[in-house]
């Protein structure tokens, strides 16, 4: 890319689009030069809508993937985090309509005393989002960004709603929603949390994808990951084989993992069919009250991992049985209220 991508004008674009036209990619200060110029709004939709489907279509590189989320980072509203914070998302797309795994997880860790930044947004299908159970449960996801520093430190967890932090994705919300399909920002978000956090327990809608998004996230300076996908979920699942990409000492390695392998037994991914907010947050609130089954024994899972993540827990049974005491002794139940105190209006 030329020296001028980030000039001002919208035909800085043009020699980046020819060269991914013809079938080559960028350079990672290439793609942060170009993804630059989307997020100041200086590109046309027409160009957007080009340069995200060329991408698409040859498939989206590392190097492209860590200029992308450097340009978003270098633009999003930040928050202080506590040492070790960690995130726990998913990137959605899975189609699944479940009920929300990340978010229960949030209280389970934060009722351990583990900082949880956790990213989220919106439904953006038919799936019941962070930000709208959250809602349902009285949670004020619209709290003043100069609290949420307090609101982390008083609750341990606190929410960083997307649209809040990137508004200079705006630029691209209509070519985004006019292509009608997968680009590369639904897989920058995960990796762009504004507590800059560096560990995170992330899902992911396709496992092909897995091991590139941890290596953007070592490119960017993370220290503990799993990158996760189960059974066509965004997150671990006890309905059978889970795949697991990890960053841990500086290397990555891939795995697969079972829930007997943290003592949990089956059930098939119907068991944890959601619905509207309303549906998914009394069946969360109901998780946190101690109800048993399916739900219990899938965030039982996900918690475990995101406790090796935060370096609380050696393996997957210590995790199971640190997250179930949380719940058992209501201080994930405990982290939800304070939550919901610390962000009332």
């Amino acid at each position: 890319m030329s020296a001028t991508a980030g000039s001002g004008n919208a035909g800085d674009l043009k020699p980046v689009l020819a060269r991914l036209a013809a079938g080559q990619t960028l350079s990672e200060a290439e793609a942060e030069a170009a993804f630059g110029v989307i997020m100041a709004g200086e590109a046309t939709p027409a160009q957007i809508a080009g340069l995200l489907m060329a991408m698409r279509v040859r498939r989206e590189t590392v190097p492209e993937l860590t200029g992308a989320v450097r340009a978003m980072r270098a633009r999003m509203n930040r928050v202080a985090a506590p040492a070790g914070a960690i995130d726990v998302c998913g990137t959605g797309g899975d189609g699944s309509g479940s009920l929300n795994v990340s978010t229960a997880v949030t209280f389970v860790l934060a009722g351990l005393g583990v900082p949880v930044a956790k990213h989220g947004n919106r439904a953006l299908s038919s799936r019941t989002g962070g930000a709208d159970v959250l809602t349902a449960l009285g949670v004020n996801v619209d709290v003043p960004l100069a609290r949420l520093p307090q609101v982390l430190l008083a609750a341990h967890c606190a929410f960083l709603f997307a649209p809040r932090h990137h508004a200079a994705l705006r630029h691209a919300a209509g070519p985004r929603v006019e292509l009608g399909t997968r680009t590369i920002f639904n897989l920058l978000g995960p990796l762009a949390n504004p507590a800059e956090v560096t560990r995170q327990l992330t899902g992911v809608f396709d496992p092909a994808w897995a091991r590139p998004m941890v290596e953007t996230l070592a490119n960017l300076g993370s220290t503990d990951v799993w990158l996760v996908h189960g059974q066509g979920l965004d997150e671990l699942t006890i309905a059978g084989d889970n795949q697991v990409v990890a960053l841990s000492g500086g290397a990555i390695r891939e795995f697969r993992i079972t829930p007997e392998d943290a003592g949990l037994g089956r059930a098939p991914v119907a068991a944890i069919r959601g619905g509207d907010a309303a549906v998914n947050a009394a069946a969360l609130l109901g998780l946190l009250q101690g109800a048993p089954g399916a739900y219990r024994d899938t965030v039982l899972l996900n918690a475990a991992a995101g406790l090796i993540v935060a370096g609380r827990a050696a393996d997957l049974r210590e995790g199971v049985a640190l997250a179930a005491g949380a719940i058992d002794r209501g201080v994930a139940l405990a982290a939800l209220e304070t939550l919901r105190r610390e962000t009332a209006a």
